[in-house]
């Protein structure tokens, strides 16, 4: 029984070394990315709802891009304060600025994707730069860095959302090594040709895209998910590529409490069961292989049961696994991460966990 296992275990770990390098090095070890300027017409595109705080601080650093040709739609979802006011105040400040009041009704009632409809169907511009209203551009250059990777045939930009640093927080670093590590597997999976996944805080693609598949209809009844199950849906190999250059980068604000966190990780996995088969898999057994790893190395060292070659496979897989991480965060500028990798890993894995067992029970809150 134990030589089954220790057997299984070794399997494991190739399953890991294969994700890790024969996946995810795709991205830590690609060339830096350069911006070639395309200057094609753009609207970015921003849906709230009861952000009043967020976009006074944000909605300035849009509309002072460096860009010679760009709209800003803003979408206001029915807010209960006072975020539509503030959208008409920078509407008459901004002359490229466009409102768009959105009214909850009987059929879409508090959906994000009815209201994000209308603003990509009042969007004037062929092209489309999404970010969310608690979001913040890097650079001035940002419009520049994201459409600077679309060409005739990549209509779809995936880019790289992050969150800020706080000092001397675990938890901080738990939340930006989840979102580093669901960065690299989409952006990893995309330059193997087989698109999964991108994030509101960041993302961009041309109009034709949306209506080329009937916009949001298919996921409507979801209420998360404008932006992985679109794209889940409308990428593939042919139309969809990658912006990494930290110019293309865009931050926002952590969770401060595990509870908030938790809950926002419930409603992303649950809208990853409407993934495609195939991606429900590769994710399935990336995050499967993890969690052996750890319960079988406990176990195996526990009987003392060929521990040294059991150490030599944990060793290899650290090795490998911490320099792909090394690569990755030094690309999209977390470089502190790498100290932290094997806890905040651990950490990760038991608390993905508990969300899926929690959301066996009970389903997640979405938009607000």
């Amino acid at each position: 029984m134990l030589t089954f296992i220790f057997y299984f275990f070794i399997a494991i770990v190739v399953i890991q070394l294969s994700y890790y390098l024969g996946v995810f090095g795709k991205f830590a070890f690609s060339k830096p990315q350069e911006i070639t300027p395309n200057n094609i017409p753009v609207s970015v595109i921003v849906c709230a709802k009861n952000e009043e705080e967020n976009v006074k601080k944000y909605i300035p650093l849009l509309a002072e891009q460096n860009y010679p040709d760009f709209e800003i739609v803003l979408i206001d979802d029915a807010s209960s304060d006072e975020t539509l006011e503030v959208f008409e105040e920078f509407e008459k400040q901004y002359s490229n600025i466009r409102l768009v009041k959105v009214e909850n009704n009987e059929a879409f009632w508090g959906n994000k994707k009815y209201a994000l409809t209308l603003g990509i169907k009042a969007a004037k511009k062929d092209y489309l730069l999404f970010t969310d209203a608690d979001c913040y551009p890097i650079s001035k250059d940002w419009i520049t860095a994201m459409t600077s990777q679309f060409t005739q045939e990549k209509t779809i930009v995936l880019g790289y959302g992050g969150y800020e640093k706080t000092e001397r927080s675990l938890l901080n670093k738990v939340i930006r090594f989840e979102t580093l590590l669901t960065a690299v597997q989409y952006f990893s999976w995309a330059k193997a040709g087989l698109p999964y996944m991108g994030v509101g805080r960041n993302l961009a693609y041309k109009k034709e895209e949306f209506f080329n598949v009937n916009g949001f209809i298919e996921h409507i009844q979801v209420r998360s998910g404008d932006d992985d199950l679109f794209v889940n849906q409308a990428a593939n190999k042919i139309n969809t590529t990658i912006a990494f250059n930290p110019e293309s980068f865009t931050y926002s604000k952590p969770k401060k409490t595990y509870r908030e966190w938790f809950s926002q990780k419930r409603r992303h996995v649950a809208t990853a069961n409407y993934y495609k088969v195939f991606d429900k898999i590769q994710l399935g057994l990336f995050y499967t292989s993890q969690l052996f790893f750890f319960l079988l190395v406990i176990l195996l060292l526990a009987l003392q049961f060929q521990w040294i070659a059991v150490l030599a496979l944990v060793a290899t897989r650290y090795t490998i696994a911490w320099i792909v991480v090394g690569f990755s965060a030094g690309k999209l500028k977390e470089k502190d991460l790498k100290i932290w990798f094997p806890v905040v890993e651990i950490m990760l894995i038991f608390t993905q966990i508990n969300i899926f067992i929690t959301n066996i029970f009970s389903k997640p809150v979405h938009w607000k």
